[in-house]
């Protein structure tokens, strides 16, 4: 440990769209502010920054991150996005292209990665919405980044979890996200942590 001021804790940084972002409920009800008192609640030194903007696309966070990066230094990136290029029909070979650019930029700025998948509504046909989920298991395999391939498993069916417009889950539905990303988000802070203890 240096003895030169103290370092400054771990960041965790999360760029999102509006299921980040907690649309529709208040901020610190969301599941990002959950993870925050988590993290403190485990004893780990991380800070979180939470850069999720409802709407927020694949191409909105590609020019965004860069900045963000240099800002906040990260040591680990959560990127949930794909959400809103997939309700606008993109192509799936061009999300999965975008979401691998994101993971290589935070990669290369030496944080680790955890990419966060979501499930389209139904109405978007079997088809695409089958396509879809798939990409972000590709993108996690072929980048090495840490996968939660469904952000609202056991909440999206559930209609009594979800605020009226279908696609955005209530505030008390907002722990179960949390549940859902922290058995594969938990290591990556582990590692962070005693990489940090160690410098």
């Amino acid at each position: 440990m240096s003895t030169v001021g103290a370092a400054a804790p771990p960041r965790v940084l999360v760029l999102g769209d509006s299921l980040s972002a907690a649309f529709g409920t208040a901020l610190d009800q969301g599941w990002v502010s959950l993870l925050k008192q988590r993290i403190d609640a485990e004893g780990l030194p991380h800070q979180v920054v939470n850069a999720s903007i409802s709407g927020e696309t694949t191409a909105g966070g590609r020019s965004r991150l860069p900045a963000l990066l240099a800002e906040h230094t990260p040591a680990v990136v959560v990127i949930e996005l794909g959400a809103n290029d997939g309700l606008r029909g993109f192509p799936p070979r061009r999300i999965a292209g975008a979401l691998t650019a994101l993971v290589e930029q935070a990669q290369a700025a030496g944080a680790r990665v955890l990419l966060i998948g979501v499930r389209l509504p139904p109405n978007y046909g079997s088809a695409y919405a089958e396509q879809f989920q798939k990409l972000y298991v590709e993108v996690a395999e072929e980048t090495g980044a840490a996968l939660v391939p469904q952000l609202l498993a056991g909440v999206a069916e559930d209609r009594a979890s979800m605020q009226p417009d279908g696609l955005h889950p209530t505030a008390a539905a907002q722990p179960q996200l949390l549940e859902n990303v922290w058995p594969q988000l938990l290591p990556l802070l582990e590692a962070t942590a005693q990489a940090d203890a160690e410098t």
